[in-house]
């Protein structure tokens, strides 16, 4: 039975049962793990749960939580990750849009029955709010009052968007108005939607930490209380770590916290013949867990002053550790790994889960184990002391791949169909079909692991719409890629940022460069791209103000350009006349301080993107579907005789997409074809 569904071109073949396939996929529609009925593209790695792929659901609707505009269904194509407007997760399938406002709802949000709120205090919230009795279990968006996940009947304001979000599950919202607290016993403490302003920066009396969500409150006394500890801090704690319990000082104390190192004058947990003083949420540090950004377990130490190490700096941060005090370390004989515990534990470095007592590998992380290569060795030569697989058989493609250490392609343009870069030897090739690997690419493992991200990462050669895009440079790419099938999780990646580890030494700056996750209110200091809390990026590790994006990481250290016989070298900096800060390509003016490609034999300059092109990790002659076409694109390199583009009418020098049907035959910018009529 085969069904042709709106958000794929192929049709879809209904399977009895997902859940015995070889291999785990995700719904595009909701983003769930398939199991049990589905209709399904192997070609294209497409599900769709029966469910999902059968909704009657009209292409346009009136939504309450969005009642100012009409709601178009449609499917994410790029597979770029969206934002719900309604939890604040990212997605990738099918969503309900608002063209007019860029409102999204995923399909499980969207399915979401409300009622409008009656007699909801104004104090905490000044509009309007639907209640929402029966959430789906899939969908949890975080409670703007105790700032956890909502696992029940919940509160949401259609007025507030994304990133001002507002749900408030049902607990939060029968909280009293006003409380008395014996850490305060002078006043009653108010319920307040967000912390106060006071002459010193606000947080909360008993954890000290930074709160963005409702308090307690004080406004004569400046004390504050988050419902963290309002709701969840008893007067003793036991826990199997550690053989005594552990009981609440409910006065100011200045310390620094045995555990995490952290210092502060509040109250802390303590037990007095340990003397021994914790955060509340550092009691219950789990003692064994796994990052990607280390291959072995690392452990929970309380001191590290036994520990040999050749520097006390914290492998994740690089800022310098404290050994008086508890951190994770590599238990490994022969390692020195060391973290901070707010580092090591940081929600996007590590996935939550306690390793066991005694494991110490990453057994998942075996490269060379037979489960987790993609090749077949057919035959073997003999290099030196060395074995090489001189043929081998590639799970992407149908036929051997011969092994090539020297010489050129045919075709002096040919691209490694892995990472899509012009073929360098070694490299293996099909003699029966255009067909190229690097050697490094032929070896990629099926799944790995990568600092990026804190999932095991899969890699695949298939993509949806003939292109994906890169979660970390935000590039469009083809060739292989390795993504994730975690629950909840769209992200995937290229193969060049793959390549990427967690530090990088470029020439543009003195120091070494460090993977940071939130690069939120920084720049990126090469092309001064605007960076965001979910962009990765890179830093300076001696904290000068230096930053990477990705993208800029991973440019090429040269470039040619059509009218010069030299490559272009990538340059940071132009201390030449005003006059000559033009790029010689598209005759734009170039910011000085602005990356860009210059040759000194020939003093031509170019801007970045005019040097490696809109598209550098697509395959020039590939075919590209896109809905605002009828006719699918070719990728082709205009170099000499540049026609010019259909909508800018600008020339299309460097790479562009051409449709070669009679009735058109026309080129287009890539930025420029969503603009064609």
């Amino acid at each position: 039975m085969e069904i042709q569904h709106f958000s794929h071109h192929h049709p879809l073949v209904f399977i009895q049962d997902h859940s015995v396939a070889s291999k785990a996929a995700l719904c595009l529609g909701c983003d769930k793990p398939v199991e049990g009925w589905s209709y399904g593209c192997n070609q294209c790695e497409f599900y769709l749960h029966k469910g999902c792929a059968e909704l009657e659901l009209a292409p346009e609707i009136q939504h309450p939580f969005h009642p100012k505009h009409p709601l178009t269904l449609l499917t994410n194509s790029n597979r770029f990750p969206l934002r719900c407007d309604l939890c604040g997760k990212r997605f990738g399938g099918i969503c309900y849009r608002c063209f007019d406002s860029n409102f999204d709802l995923q399909i499980n949000c969207a399915l979401l029955q409300a009622s409008i709120a009656a007699n909801f205090p104004k104090s905490l919230h000044p509009h309007p709010l639907h209640f929402i009795q029966n959430p789906n279990k899939e969908v949890e968006p975080d409670c703007h009052g105790c700032q956890k996940p909502i696992s029940g009947p919940f509160y949401h304001c259609s007025d507030c968007t994304y990133p001002t979000l507002f749900n408030l599950q049902k607990e939060c919202a029968a909280l009293p108005l006003e409380i008395n607290h014996p850490c305060d016993r002078k006043h009653p403490l108010t319920l307040l939607p967000q912390p106060p302003t006071h002459p010193q920066k606000c947080s909360c009396y008993l954890c000290r930490m930074q709160w963005k969500g409702f308090v307690y409150s004080c406004s004569l006394c400046n004390f504050d209380l988050s419902l963290d500890d309002f709701l969840f801090s008893p007067p003793t704690i036991t826990v199997a770590s550690h053989e005594h319990p552990w009981m609440l000082v409910s006065r100011k104390m200045s310390f620094v916290r045995d555990f995490c190192g952290t210092g502060g004058d509040h109250s802390p947990y303590h037990f007095h013949t340990c003397v021994v003083f914790v955060h509340k949420n550092c009691i219950s540090l789990p003692r064994h867990i796994m990052i990607t950004r280390h291959r072995h377990t690392i452990s929970l130490s309380y001191s590290l002053r036994q520990i040999q190490v050749e520097d006390w700096v914290c492998k994740i941060c690089y800022e310098e550790v404290d050994i008086n005090y508890g951190y994770y370390r590599c238990p490994a004989s022969r390692c020195r790994y060391i973290a901070h515990v707010r580092c090591a534990t940081d929600k996007e470095i590590w996935d939550g889960k306690i390793m066991p007592e005694g494991y110490y590998e990453r057994s998942e992380e075996g490269v060379d184990e037979p489960w987790n290569l993609i090749t077949d060795v057919v035959e073997q030569i003999r290099i030196g002391e060395l074995m090489v697989a001189s043929e081998i058989k590639h799970s992407y493609h149908d036929h051997n791949l011969r092994l090539t250490f020297s010489g050129k392609t045919k075709d002096d343009d040919s691209q490694c169909d892995g990472c899509t870069r012009p073929i360098s030897t070694p490299f293996y090739s099909c003699e029966q079909c255009k067909f190229f690997l690097h050697k490094d690419c032929a070896e990629l493992p099926k799944e790995m692991p990568h600092p990026f991200h804190k999932h095991l990462l899969t890699l695949s050669n298939l993509h949806e719409y003939d292109y994906s895009w890169c979660s970390a440079c935000h590039r469009l790419y083809q060739g292989f890629w390795y993504r994730c099938y975690k629950r909840d999780c769209v992200f995937q990646f290229d193969i060049q940022c793959m390549l990427l580890s967690d530090t990088l030494k470029r020439p543009s700056h003195e120091h070494s460069l460090v993977l940071v996750h939130n690069s939120e209110g920084t720049s990126c200091s090469a092309c001064f791209k605007k960076l965001f809390s979910w962009d990765v990026a890179y830093r300076c590790m001696k904290r000068c103000d230096f930053s990477l994006d990705v993208g800029c990481a991973t440019l090429p250290l040269t470039a040619w350009y059509k009218y010069d016989r030299h490559p272009l070298t990538l340059t940071f900096s132009d201390d030449s006349e005003p006059s000559q800060h033009y790029c010689d390509l598209c005759e734009k003016e170039r910011e000085p301080n602005r990356w860009f490609y210059y040759c000194a034999d020939c003093d031509n300059s170019l801007h970045l993107n005019c040097a490696v092109g809109d598209l550098p990790y697509v395959k020039l002659g590939s075919k590209m579907n896109n809905y605002s076409h009828k006719h699918p694109f070719t990728v082709v390199k205009t170099i000499w005789n540049c026609p010019p583009c259909k909508v800018c009418g600008e020339v299309c020098n460097g790479q562009a997409l051409e449709c070669k049907e009679s009735e058109c035959n026309f080129t287009v910018h890539w930025d420029c074809r969503r603009d064609l009529r």
